[in-house]
């Protein structure tokens, strides 16, 4: 019988809040989707074994290693290895073998060494799949919580694609990391974007069959997921495309590979390290790789080590306080130069912020590499209420030749609807944000379709005109419209804490200088 998407959901949360007991729920994904994906894969291999067992009845001749050459060769796509080979304790590292141990003392040890023993015997699909792994430490997890949520998983129905399908499963664990962020904060939150953002810049960009796809700071992997599902939606075909992520957290790291791996999509890397510091993703001679689409929600107004000489510093280098252009000039040069276009969320800092940052911001419209800024709502990430925006880059000389010379402005920030602890994007919202960027403009830029139900406001503005306004971007200076509504009290209350936290963080910075040369007494 089928398995519904909300049964799995439902018993897959069950096992998640086994762990109540024992650890904050931010900290759940680093336990359940290893455990999920071991599962998964045991179920599959399992499923695989049973058909070669049934088809193969009349090979009882067969030596053990001639079995095995045959299912590994028709059958099986990886390998679930044994543990402890040759000694009493030697069992297969999978799911059901372990289970039927639960009860006996060492369960965390038993369950890293399946894990590292799956990694190590496929290093080209798995290798550092399951993360740092440090809840299989008793003094982490007890063995006793470790059970109890074994068994609530197990009562999850077979996960393999004779019971489910990808599309089941890859929607499962989706559910649950938004669940994790719904209910953790920052700490989950920072490394999922909400899915209608998600599916709003994929949009935009609009990846083609075949092409490659970049996420620099690719969290769960939600970013190329989309993309190969809108790739599908539009009825092309999404495993095709070339999927590639960097992630600076080890864990999340594998978080991203497993959630590709539950949506079928196997022609992905996703690599650990600081893209800043360290881009992952080269070519022979030692610069970033190209890339089709980019597209990112990086850490916002995150302290770094400016560069020193690096070749991507386009226009400067972004100041130490803030990276939030250091993520830009990164995607910029790793835009394929044909056909690249990117797509990144910020906050409106970047917009209008001076000193370096406005040097940075000069010499990208100076070379026409921007094409579209999209003002957002407030509140509508997990961890943030402040407002953002999605600016929309194009390779050298790729723009449409309408577009050459200009800036297209849309303010979709009035679009709100509120949900439970955030506001969200409808279908309708991200559908006319896309008539918006896709519509065509007058010559004194305004939409021809303006009057249209629906339709946001937007102009497409000379960069002459922001030239004159000293390369400021702040939406409100072109949709008048837009400026004229902006001073209600909500988005003053939003301004307003936007300026104190980055006051606080200037002054907890140079109180910690002070601190350091031995100057005491500024923070009384």
């Amino acid at each position: 019988m089928a398995v519904t998407q909300q049964e799995i959901e439902n018993r897959l949360w069950d096992a998640a809040d086994e762990l109540r007991v024992a650890m904050p729920e931010a900290q759940y994904s680093s336990v359940v989707f290893p455990l999920m994906f071991w599962k998964y894969l045991s179920d599959t291999w399992e499923h695989h074994h049973q058909e070669f067992l049934d088809e193969n009845q009349g090979l009882d001749d067969l030596s053990a290693e001639e079995a095995r050459e045959i299912e590994y060769r028709d059958y099986q796509s990886f390998e679930i290895p044994c543990i402890y080979p040759g000694t009493v304790q030697e069992r297969r590292a999978s799911w059901s073998s372990i289970l039927a141990t639960i009860t006996q003392p060492g369960l965390g040890q038993r369950v890293r060494a399946c894990l590292q023993a799956i990694e190590t015997a496929n290093p080209d699909k798995f290798s550092r799949l399951f993360g740092s792994m440090t809840w299989t430490s008793e003094e982490v997890l007890s063995s006793e919580v470790l059970a109890s949520v074994m068994r609530a998983m197990n009562r999850t129905p077979k996960m393999h694609e004779g019971n489910m399908s990808h599309d089941v499963l890859g929607g499962a664990y989706e559910y649950l990391l938004k669940r994790f962020s719904d209910g953790s904060g920052t700490r989950a939150g920072q490394f999922f974007t909400p899915r209608e953002v998600v599916e709003l810049i994929v949009e935009l960009l609009d990846p083609k069959g075949f092409e490659s796809v970049y996420d620099p700071t690719c969290g769960s992997g939600g970013m190329l997921i989309a993309s190969a599902n809108l790739l599908k939606a539009h009825g092309g075909r999404g495993y095709t495309l070339r999927l590639y992520g960097q992630e600076s957290v080890p864990d999340m790291a594998g978080v991203a590979r497993m959630n590709l791996f539950m949506h079928n999509l196997t022609q992905f890397q996703v690599e650990v390290g600081d893209t800043l510091k360290e881009p992952r993703f080269k070519k022979p001679d030692g610069s970033v790789a190209k890339f089709d689409v980019i597209l990112a929600n990086p850490p916002y107004s995150q302290k770094w080590k400016p560069w020193n000489k690096d070749p991507r510093a386009i226009g400067g280098v972004a100041p130490q306080s803030t990276a939030d252009w250091a993520f830009v000039q990164h995607m910029i040069a790793s835009m394929n130069p044909k056909n690249g276009r990117a797509g990144v969320v910020l906050p409106h800092g970047v917009l209008f912020r001076g000193g370096q940052e406005a040097a940075i911001r000069q010499r990208i419209l100076d070379d026409d590499l921007l094409e579209a800024v999209i003002g957002l709502p407030s509140n509508l990430f997990y961890g943030t209420t402040i407002p953002t925006c999605i600016l929309v880059f194009r390779a050298p000389g790729t723009k449409a030749l309408e577009r050459k010379d200009g800036v297209l402005f849309i303010d979709a920030s009035k679009r709100i609807t509120k949900a439970k602890n955030r506001n969200v994007l409808t279908d309708v919202d991200i559908a006319d944000v896309v008539t918006a960027y896709l519509s065509s403009f007058d010559a004194d830029g305004e939409p021809v379709d303006a009057g249209r139900e629906g339709s946001l406001l937007a102009r497409l503005v000379p960069t002459a005109e922001i030239v004159a306004n000293g390369y400021d971007l702040n939406i409100g200076r072109y949709i008048k419209q837009a400026a004229a509504e902006a001073e209600d009290l909500g988005t003053l209350i939003d301004a307003y804490n936007l300026a104190r936290a980055e006051r606080q963080a200037t002054e907890a910075h140079m109180l910690q200088v002070l601190a350091s040369a031995g100057i005491e007494g500024f923070d009384d």
